[in-house]
């Protein structure tokens, strides 16, 4: 139990102190079983009121912990208790019953187990006596605690271990590495059960530790980590302050040695040498350099630098590879084997980070030195400009020189070259080169508008037997000359209303020109000098490239001129000025209150081909007309086909052997299909004058002669498609409408007349009425699931034999 536990335990037992004198003083009432004070007088001083003291006779109670005998521990008894057994003491609260129990008739209190003070410390008791005739309480009820007396039973325990620790290289000695704590259970208030004490078990002589605190020092001078970087420190804690007869724990520390920077770096090589091509790009490797520091981290990075000249300087740099601490050596211009073959250069390391505390300043840095050999490679021409740009007028003549390129060999050798264009460029046809001096000329004219520019790749060849080569592109810029007249900007097709005034403009008009002058471009716009000044139009230059035909007078009539032409001269600003004449067709139409010319464009068209726009709507409505009839006459002849195979296909059915061929039977008199449509005399083949109602015999109906059939049969795929549409359009017309009623009827018409289609009335009923027809799907055509009547054709509803058993084809509308 610490110290705050012990400290509470206190406090409780002085306030029960307290009570128990506050409850023995005058004027304190004992409870609600207290007996009232009792007046005695006495012969001193009569009146005066004298108060019976009462109160409980009990002792402070203490246990050891840990003691498995049962024992008397203490006992309460109240002053009013004369040894009869007439009081009777209960005992309740923290471990009544289970840790501790009371006698009821003399008030000694017994323990009935072991106790762990680690586990609870101290118990709050209630204590109670009361008159066992009367049940009436003779003391009020009164708390006491049972204090738990600690033993040296509990070991000391480390806390938050595994301990690692870190302290920085050539500490001084009593530098603090780290804290070791350790607690015990037992009371530290209660003798030297956990009193503790600290040594070093492993570590020594290097570390040692304050034996009350447990603090852990430095205790060796100078430790160097690059020597030794890992220690291990065991430190030992003992209770009863070491003494004999303690407990003892012992906790592992991991101690490292922290770097800082007091070595310099050094150069594995005093010189390092490299080789690398002439052509080789810049940018590239040349070689790794590298300086050895026995520091880590921050404290062994470096920098490295070139100490030469300003041009050596310049060929080269060198920096440095955060991962490896590397100096890389870079190509920073190009090589050139004639010129130089070899670069001499020093190269120094020096730490970032300086500490003056363990080194002069001169020792964080070292030097080496670097030589480079550039090896010869046999290189390709160079042109002397990496890009040539040349002008030539569109208008020069061939054979003219257009430039010259030059390039050279720049091996010791010094080859001759020639020159020559890329085969792959179709644009070098245009000019020629000439293979020993590179002078360009021009093999034919250019033209500016179909290509203002010519990109012509130039190839140099050594003579040699390897013809190393290089190309450099030639830029050639085709000036341009005044040799396109200018053309009205589009195909205008005026019109002038037959109620314009004079002076309303008519059309407004633009120009283009494909050449570009460096001044811009400028339109002038006339028409065609003439004797006589045009009564009709005239043009008006706007001075912006752009012109508007105006009218003249006010007398436009269809009737009296349906078109007019009007010749327009465009003139540029060129020099020689050039200029064309375009004639437009004016045509005169009846416009609109708005001014728009509805058969504007159907007059043009008329006008263009020469005809009055009457004639031209009839050769457009007769070329129409005989368009869609060869288009019907296609449909027609597809149709027949069509009919023919059908025609075919039905005759190679085969009807059953108790059918007539030539008859067809389909209803019986009072059956549950009859139809008033079938009695009505639509029902195909039936004989005038036949009763509808013959039962028995299933009277016989013959088909009308065959010459008397029409020649234009439906065929099955338009009677489904005819079905099809029938039912579809009940859903979505409805009886009432007239169209739909008059196809219904024009279906019934087929059917009554042509024999050869299927029963047809009952399904036509049927889409007719929609889907609440009485009908149903009793048609025949729909009762695909029907089984064949026996010999003599019993059932009242018999497929026809042509449509019986058929194969899908017949089957499925």
């Amino acid at each position: 139990m610490g110290a705050a536990e012990d400290t509470k335990v206190r406090s409780v037992l002085a306030a029960l102190t307290l009570l128990s004198l506050l409850s023995h003083t005058d004027g304190i009432a004992q409870g609600p079983g207290a007996p009232r004070p009792v007046l005695a007088p006495g012969p001193k001083s009569a009146g005066r009121h004298h108060r019976l003291k009462r109160g409980w006779i009990w002792k402070q109670l203490f246990v050891p912990e840990e003691d498995p005998t049962p024992r008397v521990i203490g006992q309460l008894k109240s002053d009013s208790d004369r040894g009869e057994f007439g009081i009777q003491y209960i005992l309740s609260g923290e471990g009544a019953g289970d840790a501790f129990e009371i006698d009821e008739y003399s008030g000694e209190i017994r323990t009935l187990k072991k106790l762990d003070r680690e586990e609870k410390a101290f118990y709050v008791l209630q204590a109670q006596a009361i008159n066992r005739f009367s049940k009436e309480p003779e003391e009020p009820q009164s708390e006491f605690i049972i204090k738990v007396q600690d033993i040296n039973d509990n070991a000391p325990q480390f806390h938050n271990q595994p301990y690692v620790a870190s302290v920085p290289e050539m500490s001084p000695t009593g530098t603090t590495v780290v804290q070791v704590t350790a607690t015990d259970a037992d009371d530290p208030m209660f003798g030297n059960n956990a009193k503790l004490i600290y040594s070093i078990l492993q570590g020594e002589p290097y570390f040692s530790v304050e034996p009350k605190t447990g603090i852990i020092v430095t205790s060796w001078p100078d430790m160097d980590r690059e020597a030794k970087e890992q220690y291990l420190v065991v430190v030992q804690v003992k209770d009863m302050l070491g003494l004999s007869g303690g407990y003892s724990t012992s906790a592992t520390v991991s101690v490292s040695l922290s770097d800082i920077n007091d070595n310099g770096p050094i150069f594995q090589h005093h010189l390092y040498a490299f080789a690398i091509p002439e052509d080789a790009e810049v940018g590239t490797t040349v070689g790794r350099v590298k300086a050895d520091d026995a520091d880590v981290g921050v404290n062994a990075k470096m920098n490295y630098s070139l100490q030469v000249d300003l041009e050596e300087n310049a060929t080269f740099t060198v920096h440095t590879d955060p991962l490896t601490q590397e100096g890389v050596v870079l190509l920073a211009k190009p090589l050139d084997y004639e010129t130089k073959r070899r670069y001499v250069m020093v190269v120094e390391a020096v730490n970032e980070e300086v500490d003056a505390r363990f080194l002069p300043p001169d020792e964080f840095s070292d030097r080496t030195t670097l030589k480079i050999m550039v090896d010869d490679v046999d290189e390709p021409p160079v042109f002397l400009s990496p890009l040539y740009e040349w002008k030539v007028a569109e208008n020069a003549a061939a054979g003219i020189a257009v430039g010259v390129v030059s390039a050279r060999d720049t091996d010791a050798a010094n080859e001759a070259i020639r020159y020559s264009f890329d085969k792959h460029k179709e644009v070098a046809k245009s000019f020629r080169i000439d293979p020993h001096n590179g002078t360009v000329t021009l093999t034919k004219q250019l033209d500016r508008e179909t290509f203002a520019w010519h990109n012509v790749t130039i190839v140099a060849k050594e003579s040699t037997q390897k013809r190393l080569s290089s190309s450099v592109l030639a830029s050639i810029k085709v000036l341009d000359i005044n040799d396109n007249a200018p053309q009205l900007a589009g195909r205008y097709q005026p019109f002038i209303c037959e109620g314009t005034q004079a002076g309303e403009l008519i059309q407004l008009l633009s120009a283009t020109d494909p050449d570009e002058p460096s001044e811009g471009h400028h339109f002038y716009f006339s028409m065609v000098p003439d004797k006589h000044i045009n009564p009709n139009f005239t043009i008006r230059d706007n001075q912006d490239n752009t012109a508007g035909i105006v009218a003249r007078r006010s007398t436009f009539t269809r009737r009296e001129r349906s078109r007019h032409l009007l010749p327009v001269v465009v003139t540029d600003s060129g020099s020689p000025a050039l200029s064309s004449t375009t004639t437009l067709t004016v045509s005169v139409c009846s416009c609109q209150p708005v001014g728009h010319c509805p058969s504007g464009g159907v007059e043009a068209l008329a006008l263009s081909m020469g005809v009055s726009p009457q004639t031209f709507v009839t050769l457009l409505v007769g070329l129409l007309l005989a368009a869609a009839s060869s288009v019907l006459t296609l449909l027609l002849w597809r149709r027949r086909l069509k009919q023919k195979k059908a025609r075919k296909k039905a005759s190679e059915l085969e009807l059953p052997d108790t059918v007539s061929q030539k008859v067809l039977y389909y209803a019986q008199v009072g059956g549950p299909g009859r139809n008033p449509g079938w009695d009505s005399g639509r029902a195909p083949g039936r004989a005038p004058g036949q009763a509808p109602g013959q039962a028995q015999g299933l009277p016989v109906v013959p088909l009308r002669p065959h010459p008397r059939r029409r020649e234009r049969r439906l065929a099955r795929e338009e009677v489904r498609a005819s079905i099809r549409m029938s039912l579809r359009e009940s859903h979505l017309v409805g009886p009432e409408d007239d169209v739909f009623r008059q196809f219904i009827l024009d279906r019934l018409d087929e059917a009554d007349a042509d024999p050869c289609t299927p029963p047809f009335d009952y399904l036509t009923a049927y889409a007719y009425e929609g889907s609440g027809s009485s009908a149903g799907s009793l048609s025949s055509l729909e009762s695909e699931s029907g089984e064949r009547p026996a010999s003599g054709l019993k059932s009242p509803w018999a497929r026809l034999s042509p449509w019986n058993g058929g194969g899908e084809e017949d089957t499925v509308f």
